[in-house]
């Protein structure tokens, strides 16, 4: 008698789990893994439980995979990613291309207005956000403190590259398991081109003419590369072309590098004592000048946006506006230590008691964002917005190919003016098949 009701409840829990199931939501993200984005990912948790009708997908790729990937879907259409993280080159460029959903709807609470200007406008395209800002960052020079205090060196507040190449010719060899100096080597635009092309900025060249010629066969670009190739092959680790942010964080962080310019970011992993074994012998300075000061440090967001060829773009807002949120730079400064707190994105955080308390850096980190200046980045007129990177879509494949070649050189497959001849024949071949000057 008794069996009716069981199975007439049993059909009613496999009803219910099946209308559950309709109703979830999956939410695919594309994602670097750097180390941000691995808390975010640790602490997607909390946004389950919040919001159980959404579940999260994470796709976790290198950061030149992470790019093709994304292209190829984004360009394509193909649907594959709800979430997309990208940065400053590409959002303007994708979303004239009509590739991204506006964010023209954010709730209320999520407070716009505290975005950092400079940020939400690399975000934006005719004057509308197309991304929400995950971490904001500039660059700088980081030193070990105990080694330069050791060799009576005083770092000041704006160093030279050629007090850096000193440097690192001073302090190379004086321990075996340490460096002089670690850069990045590994070819891709936004590799050793985003941080090679400030320190061609620095030394008074650009990418581009007036007339969008090529200028990398120039004395300016011989004088960047010449340096940064003696400095890695001489005084820094081997294997430098298989060195990204990633690997040289590393090396850093395990106290292999004397000295390493690269994000701002880093500071935030590089003064946590979990994270590295040089939290208290870690110093810093502004992004060394050669003969300006312009274009000597980048400005670039890690960033989240929406494809408009998601199929769940309610969802996927939802998590976003989470993701970059006050409330989530609270839940991480709680969880991790305020120090790992997402920096550069956010005025509230640099108002933050917890925050500056923490982290040192703070100050001198938000100078360098706010003083990038994407339209005024080199010492000639250029005809071009972006600092480590020029803001047009054929970039991404003329950096990577300069990339290669300047990688190449480092290999020691090529000399430096054969390398710069090379790359100027090819970008001077991409820009006319593509039409320049427009």
């Amino acid at each position: 008698m008794r069996i009716f009701p069981l199975i007439g409840t049993i059909a009613s829990g496999a009803l219910l789990a099946t209308m559950t199931a309709q109703a979830q939501t999956t939410v695919t993200i594309g994602t670097v893994n750097n180390g941000d984005m691995i808390v975010m990912q640790s602490l997607s948790g909390q946004f389950e439980e919040q919001y159980p009708d959404i579940s999260l997908d994470w796709v976790v790729l290198e950061e030149n995979v992470l790019r093709q990937r994304l292209t190829t879907d984004i360009a394509t259409g193909s649907g594959q990613f709800d979430v997309a993280t990208i940065g400053t080159y590409e959002v303007p460029i994708w979303a004239a291309q009509g590739w991204l959903t506006p964010l023209d709807n954010l709730p209320e609470d999520y407070d716009v207005d505290d975005l950092l200007q400079s940020v939400r406008n690399g975000l934006s395209y005719d004057g509308t956000l197309y991304a929400l800002p995950f971490y904001g960052e500039s660059s700088m020079l980081f030193y070990r403190t105990d080694l330069f205090e050791a060799a009576g060196i005083e770092v000041p507040e704006q160093p030279t590259w050629d007090q850096v190449k000193g440097w690192a010719e001073q302090l190379s060899g004086q321990d075996e398991d340490v460096y002089g100096i670690c850069l990045r080597g590994k070819p891709g635009w936004g590799e050793n081109m985003g941080f090679l092309s400030t320190m061609v900025n620095s030394y008074g060249g650009q990418w581009f003419n007036m007339d969008w010629e090529p200028t990398i066969d120039s004395p300016e670009w011989k004088a960047a590369i010449s340096d940064y190739v003696e400095m890695l092959n001489n005084y820094g680790p081997p294997g430098a072309t298989s060195n990204g942010f990633n690997e040289n964080l590393s090396l850093f962080a395990t106290g292999k590098c004397a000295m390493w310019v690269d994000a701002t970011v880093a500071a935030g992993l590089l003064f946590n004592p979990a994270e590295s074994q040089v939290a208290d012998k870690v110093g810093f300075a502004r992004a060394p000048i050669a003969e300006t000061e312009k274009g000597a440090n980048w400005l670039w967001s890690w960033s989240l946006a929406i494809p408009e060829s998601s199929d769940a773009k309610d969802a996927a807002l939802t998590f976003i506006t989470w993701a970059t949120s006050k409330g989530y730079i609270e839940l991480v400064g709680e969880t991790e230590g305020w120090a790992s707190a997402p920096p550069g994105t956010r005025r509230s955080t640099y108002e933050n008691p917890n925050y500056v308390e923490a982290a040192p850096f703070a100050a001198p980190v938000l100078a360098a964002i706010e003083s990038a200046d994407p339209t005024d980045q080199t010492l000639n007129p250029s005809p071009y917005i972006g600092i480590q990177y020029v803001g047009i879509p054929e970039f991404q494949a003329i950096g990577t190919t300069v990339g290669q070649t300047i990688a190449a050189v480092l290999a020691g497959q090529m000399s430096v003016d054969q390398a710069l001849q090379s790359a100027q024949a090819a970008v001077s071949r991409t820009m006319r098949q593509a039409g320049y000057p427009k």
